[in-house]
């Protein structure tokens, strides 16, 4: 890989990581390479301001946080298609991050510029909050709707979820799932996820969702603490459009997360339409990476410790 100018983002609130992001930068204008260091911030990504504020994109963004940071930074870069090397720097369990340790590696910056890494594409999702309206003369498994007055677009590698607004007076809500135009399940419970491949080990898996390989292209819907027994996480097709509705009196509100950070509002007479993003996260595999199914164990502590014959 040729690399004239190299991004640096670096979780906000960590000291470690804001001091690995000053050492890379030193490596790099040691070999010649441009560095900008930026933070990225949960809920105030400071990284939009960066990517307009420069005409050049740069050649690699490096990631020094954890998922999070990851997630925040995919989100922005997927589109311009930069790719991600990330590392756990200052994270938790680090789903999608390297082990920091690589970066103290003397052949590490070496490694780069000889492409000793694979390049792996992880589906993303795009949402959109619509205003709708129905036509209640039809029956109800043929009703015609029709949208209107789209808004900008929201992206997310991980999920989208879909959870009842803090200043409700009851912590459930009503949700009208309808896939390819077809009304599949109302959910009435806490919420609903809508889960890439990637998001299958996040929120996805905490409500009982399945695990799926981030070579697989689908979407997860899992439902939140539903109230019927009958409301399952099911797996669709990666080209399904499926459409979210809330129902019932206009207070019953619900609000949209993409990957943990707060979207938009969703009220009745409104829908959300979450489809397949055009664009991948492009992130940088490292030689030294273990597999997947070996992340899995140690991450979710699966099987205790192997043991050979």
């Amino acid at each position: 890989m040729r690399l004239n100018l190299v991004w640096i983002i670096y979780r906000s609130d960590s000291k470690q990581a804001r001091t690995q992001a000053n050492n890379c930068a030193k490596e790099l204008e040691a070999i010649g390479v441009k560095a900008i260091i930026s933070m990225n911030c949960l809920n105030d990504s400071p990284l939009p301001e960066v990517i307009s504020g420069n005409s050049i994109l740069p050649d690699l963004a490096i990631v020094l946080g954890g998922d999070g940071t990851v997630l925040g930074a995919a989100r922005h870069l997927a589109a311009y298609q930069v790719p991600i090397l990330s590392f756990n720097v200052g994270g938790h369990l680090g789903f999608l991050t390297h082990d920091s340790r690589v970066l103290n590696e003397e052949s590490f910056w070496q490694k780069i510029l000889q492409d000793s890494f694979l390049i792996e594409k992880r589906m993303m999702l795009k949402a959109n909050i619509q205003s709708s309206y129905v036509n209640e003369s039809v029956g109800r498994n043929n009703r015609d709707s029709s949208f209107q007055e789209p808004s900008d677009c929201h992206f997310a590698l991980n999920d989208f979820y879909m959870r009842v607004y803090s200043d409700e007076v009851s912590p459930t809500c009503t949700l009208e799932l309808e896939i390819d135009g077809e009304i599949v399940d109302q959910y009435r419970g806490d919420g609903l996820i809508l889960a890439t491949p990637t998001g299958s080990t996040g929120y996805a898996m905490a409500t009982g969702g399945p695990i799926l390989h981030p070579s697989i292209d689908a979407i997860i819907v899992c439902p939140i603490c539903p109230m019927s027994l009958s409301s399952r996480p099911i797996v669709v097709p990666p080209g399904s459009r499926l459409v979210i509705k809330p129902l019932g009196d206009i207070s019953r509100r619900v609000k949209l997360w993409k990957d943990g950070v707060g979207g938009d509002l969703l009220k009745p007479g409104q829908c959300c339409v979450v489809e397949r993003s055009a664009h991948h996260a492009i992130m940088l595999l490292l030689d030294q990476s273990p597999s997947y199914y070996r992340s899995l164990t140690h991450k979710l502590h699966w099987a205790g410790s192997f043991v050979k014959d």
